[in-house]
């Protein structure tokens, strides 16, 4: 009988034409797989030599009513309450007392990929990961332990995937260059991040296309998001060398603030001289002086949403390759010439 080294329950996902999902509820006895199909994935495992971790799979087979979360951008940062962002904040409060609602508690588990890990944190019943990089490898060491994840964001390495949770960031960055043009904007710069991640990668896309069918040249700058106010005010130079823009459309709220204090050291005050709008509400765009028009993405709604898809999972209530949910939180930008 063939063995196969380090084999992985991606890999008998693949030869058993299944879910990493169905492979995890087969060979721990969940879900509402037919006999026949748990068998079937059964045989396969065994034939592969496939075995799970012991510890892991001993805590999993009965659930600790426990899921993490991985906050990436924060990962990144590595800092987890940077100045003035407080979307991760509202997003991990809401999913933990929509975890509550389901019985469960939530744990907060730093980068599983860096440094020590206590075992327990691979015994959790499933993770929520946010804003997953491509091919994010905290992603793909959960699917290598066979452990139910739902992102928060598309990892753009992985389009074939379902369990993920989005706000409509297209739809959001539309309406705001819609809004722009709406209030007189012509020339419009956007700043994204240099995360590669669903959220830059849409805006972008957005953006582009929209210039594209309005018969302007896009002006697409970038700067870390970990730079924060600094990032936004060394844009500025790169801003004013293509001339003049009407508008600038800055999807952090960090970088918007940045911008906004650099311009006025040069004496261009928005709405005045400029239109400035934000991609996510932040302390920085309610501060601000004027306060930065930003979009709230409501965070708390993402996260029922986030919480309620990872326990169907969890649960062996999801259908396998259940279609992702791209949430309709935004709330449209206010007048930017009254702001």
């Amino acid at each position: 009988m063939a063995r196969y080294p380090n084999v992985t329950i991606k890999d008998v996902a693949a030869r058993a034409g299944v879910s990493i999902t169905a492979v995890s509820h087969a060979l721990n006895g969940k879900g509402t797989l037919s006999e026949e199909t748990r068998e079937r994935i059964r045989d396969v495992a065994q034939a592969m030599g496939y075995q799970a971790d012991a510890l892991a799979r001993g805590l999993r087979r009965s659930q600790i009513g426990v899921i993490g979360i991985v906050l990436r951008p924060l990962d990144a940062l590595e800092n987890y309450s940077p100045p003035g962002v407080d979307y991760f904040l509202r997003f991990a409060g809401a999913a933990a007392v929509s975890a509550l609602d389901h019985g469960l508690s939530l744990m907060q588990v730093a980068d599983l990929v860096k440094g020590p890990v206590t075992p327990l944190a691979f015994s959790l019943d499933g993770y929520i990961v946010t804003d997953p990089v491509r091919d994010d490898p905290v992603v793909d060491l959960l699917e290598k332990r066979g452990i139910p994840y739902v992102t928060l964001g598309r990892d753009l390495g992985r389009p074939e995937a379902s369990n993920w949770v989005a706000s409509a960031d297209a739809d959001a960055s539309l309406t705001v260059l819609e809004h722009l043009h709406e209030q007189g904007a012509r020339t419009i710069v956007c700043v994204g991040g240099t995360d590669d991640n669903s959220w830059n990668a849409d805006a972008e896309r957005v953006y582009r296309d929209w210039c594209g069918r309005t018969g302007r040249s896009p002006r697409f700058l970038r700067s870390p998001e970990g730079l924060g106010e600094a990032g936004g005010r060394d844009l500025v130079p790169a801003i004013l060398e293509g001339g003049m823009p009407d508008a600038v459309y800055s999807l952090t709220g960090r970088h918007a603030a940045g911008i906004q204090d650099a311009m006025r050291e040069r004496g261009l005050v928005a709405p005045r001289d400029y239109l400035l709008a934000c991609g996510t509400d932040a302390d920085q765009t309610r501060t601000a002086d004027p306060p930065i028009t930003a979009i709230d993405l409501h965070p708390e709604i993402l996260a029922r949403e986030t919480v309620a898809l990872l326990v169907a999972i969890t649960r062996g209530e999801a259908p396998p390759g259940a279609p992702p949910r791209a949430v309709r939180t935004a709330r449209a930008a206010p007048s930017l010439r009254d702001a």
